[in-house]
């Protein structure tokens, strides 16, 4: 296998090529649990009016496909834009 990676003409950077993410993903997380963003952001629309988007079992008509990934996400953009527009909207997805 040849190695191209002088033939290509790429900006210099100081950056370092690997986020090193297995070292920092836990590090991540604990610094996300520790500020409780999502608790936070509970209590902050506590009593507004809510938007509740009656989701159900993933794979409920057959098995996993990529349309199940797209429909999950779609209803995740939906809930999300709900509350930066100032709802309550928890989301919980459903489960048999």
């Amino acid at each position: 296998m040849s190695d191209y990676k002088h033939t290509l003409n790429l900006p210099e950077t100081a950056f370092p090529m690997r986020g090193n993410l297995a070292k920092r993903e836990p590090e991540m997380l604990k610094r996300w649990q520790d500020l409780d963003v999502y608790g936070n952001l509970r209590k902050q629309r506590e009593g507004r009016e809510k938007f509740i988007l009656h989701d159900g079992p993933p794979y409920a008509n057959g098995s996993i496909h990529i349309g199940h990934a797209v429909n999950k996400i779609l209803k995740d953009m939906i809930v999300k834009s709900r509350s930066f527009m100032g709802y309550d909207a928890p989301y919980v997805p459903g489960w048999d």
